[in-house]
């Protein structure tokens, strides 16, 4: 298989005007990944070496977004919808360039594993120049039927011309499919419009490879993995798939979820042996959470990475940028952003570090602030090893608080604090005995 080249090409023409969105239907994401990026990532894991790309007319923002999720994408625009098959030839200029196999995928169908097309790939290389992949839904009604005789695939019943016995067959068709490149332009070429549309139906090729002789198979894939999305309700339950799927493999590589079904995961979510998560954590994109860590409940993490051993929240946000090493700490109510936590730091509750470093060890008190942007630009804040922030102070950046140095608590600091220095920055207390209860007694007079 390995020897053997493969171009998938993915249809994304429809405009999925069910969606009630302005946005082209495949754009719209699954764990934080576009439906049609989770399709030519399956067909990559399935050896796919090149991918083509068909787009409607207009179909800027989908070609825009294929320069990020498959930058070596080929763009062909279908300028005008006349069937699957017709969709298919719209990339002719790929397919000419002579693959050995060509994956036929759908842009919609975001659950599709590799797996079945690697298994579909494989039949090709024994000799099958059709290979459909089916499924079998709990009911068939309304999908293309798939005709077998003697195990060999000899054609696909739309259920409205299925007679009454095919009508009982359970195997349908999933629309993807598998066509050897040594015959695929020759076969997509017969296909007509002889029909009620006038469409070109890439399911025609079935019945045109079983008449010139060649052999056409069908295998099955699960129904999850083939289901297309068609509205918002659907791209939920497809999220609710995909997001189980990704919980029990995270379990079975090591990671402990108290309550799996509150966890999400986004679609590149790194997390590592012994990690412990508790209820209700949000990862979104671009997360990296090392062997050990502890995440616990009602934290949010995106863009940020989290050391061995290391403890967040409960309740703490992590937003891009955030790194936090071994066994350091960020605790309830604390938000970190384009942050360094070094190693054995603490960061404790109500908290917020931006544009920062605090050096190992370090202990930064509850409420403390890096007071990072003025409006106009962002400064940084320098936080030397096991350096003390008192609770409640606010660090003015751009500042430098050196190695082992004490901020008292409540202080607002401004200038650079040495190493090993004591700083204060608040005013002195004033006390005037009786006057608090002066202030009450005139107040409550005036109140009356």
């Amino acid at each position: 298989m390995t020897q053997r080249t493969c171009l998938s090409i993915i249809l994304a023409a429809g405009e999925g005007t069910r969606m009630k969105s302005g946005q082209a239907k495949v754009l719209h994401q699954i764990a934080g990944l576009p439906m049609v990026a989770h399709v030519a990532r399956a067909a990559e894991s399935a050896g796919a070496d090149a991918v083509a790309l068909v787009v409607g007319h207009g179909g800027d923002a989908v070609r825009k977004a294929a320069e990020a999720f498959a930058p070596k994408a080929a763009v062909f625009v279908q300028a005008e919808r006349l069937g699957t098959a017709h969709a298919v030839l719209a990339a002719r200029d790929a397919i000419a360039k002579g693959r050995d196999d060509i994956l036929v995928m759908f842009g919609d169908t975001p659950l599709v594993e590799a797996d079945s097309l690697a298994l579909a790939r494989a039949k090709l290389a024994e000799g099958a120049a059709v290979v459909v992949i089916g499924f079998r839904p709990p009911n068939p009604a309304g999908y293309g039927r798939l005709v077998e005789t003697a195990g060999k695939l000899v054609a696909i019943r739309e259920d409205k011309d299925c007679t009454d016995e095919e009508r009982k067959i359970g195997f349908c068709n999933a629309g993807l499919m598998a066509i050897s490149g040594a015959h695929a332009l020759k076969l997509l070429e017969q296909v007509g419009n002889a029909n009620a549309k006038g469409e070109f139906y890439l399911t025609d090729i079935v019945e045109i490879a079983d008449k010139a002789g060649l052999t056409v198979v069908a295998i099955e894939a699960s129904f999850e993995s083939v289901l297309g999305i068609n509205n918002r309700a659907e791209l939920a339950e497809a999220e609710a798939i995909w997001q189980k799927r990704r919980r029990r493999q995270a379990m079975v590589d090591g990671a402990t979820l108290i309550a799996p079904e509150t966890v999400y995961f986004s679609h590149d979510t790194e997390i590592g042996a012994d990690v412990l998560v508790e209820p209700n954590v949000w990862f979104g994109v671009g997360v990296k959470i090392a062997d050990g860590a502890t995440v616990h409940a009602f934290s949010h993490l995106e863009g940020a990475s989290v050391g061995p051993r290391a403890e967040i929240g409960p309740f703490a946000r992590l937003r891009p940028g955030a790194e936090i090493h071994e066994k350091a700490k960020v605790g309830n109510f604390c938000e970190v952003k384009k942050a360094t936590i070094e190693k054995g730091a603490k960061v404790n509750h109500l908290t917020y570090i931006g544009d920062a470093r605090v050096g190992a060890g370090a202990n930064i008190g509850a409420g403390t602030i890096t007071c990072n942007y003025d409006g106009y630009s962002k400064f940084f804040t320098d936080i030397g090893e096991g350096a003390f922030i008192g609770s409640n102070s606010s660090l003015v950046a751009p500042i430098v608080i050196g190695a082992g140095a004490y901020v008292a608590s409540g202080s607002v600091i401004t200038d650079q604090v040495p190493e090993d220095s004591l700083a204060f920055g608040r005013a002195r207390q004033k006390t005037l005995p009786g006057k608090g209860k002066e202030l009450r007694e005139r107040r409550a007079s005036a109140k009356k």
